[in-house]
């Protein structure tokens, strides 16, 4: 069987206008589905989330947003959605951060903070300091969300064995 695609990530935000306006400036993202409400009803999308969240879930909003090459990125505020920022426990079992590409990452380091994120990491990192351009960096968005950056795909900085000694 062959590889499978990436097709979207989902992230819970206690303000969806809020996070739908940091995306689509600080990423670049395209909305492809304002923000809209969904019911627990009898609808295909109501079944659906009874199947995901069991009984009871009631209502949330939702908005989805794309990547200049075609990966999603949905949001979701539900009424519950606590403002406080979740803890950096990285070492616990579950996803930490996702990634982005961007060849400018100073740049878009600049923007991500007008907007409420912040840099997480001192300064920008090279994988292979004086060898190749490729770097990275990890960030957060204005929900204490972690988006790490790099400046090339992530087939070449890894083909190339970035954590070897010989690299």
């Amino acid at each position: 069987m062959p590889a499978v695609s990436f097709s979207h990530v989902g992230i819970t935000v206690a303000d969806l206008d809020r996070a739908v306006e940091f995306y689509t400036k600080a990423f670049d993202l395209y909305l492809l589905m304002p923000p809209s409400e969904v019911l627990q009803d009898n609808s295909a999308i109501g079944e659906m989330c009874d199947d995901v969240f069991g009984a009871g879930w009631g209502r949330f909003r939702i908005a989805h947003l794309s990547s200049g090459d075609g990966v999603g990125i949905e949001l979701f505020e539900f009424p519950k959605t606590d403002d406080s920022k979740p803890p950096f426990d990285y070492w616990k079992p579950g996803i930490f951060h996702f990634c982005l590409q961007d060849s400018d990452l100073e740049e878009r380091v600049k923007r991500i903070e007008a907007l409420g994120g912040k840099q997480r990491m001192q300064q920008v990192r090279y994988y292979y300091p004086d060898q190749k351009p490729y770097r990275m960096v990890y960030c957060e968005d204005p929900f204490g969300n972690l988006a790490e950056l790099y400046s090339h795909s992530y087939e070449l900085t890894y083909s190339s064995g970035a954590y070897a000694d010989d690299a």
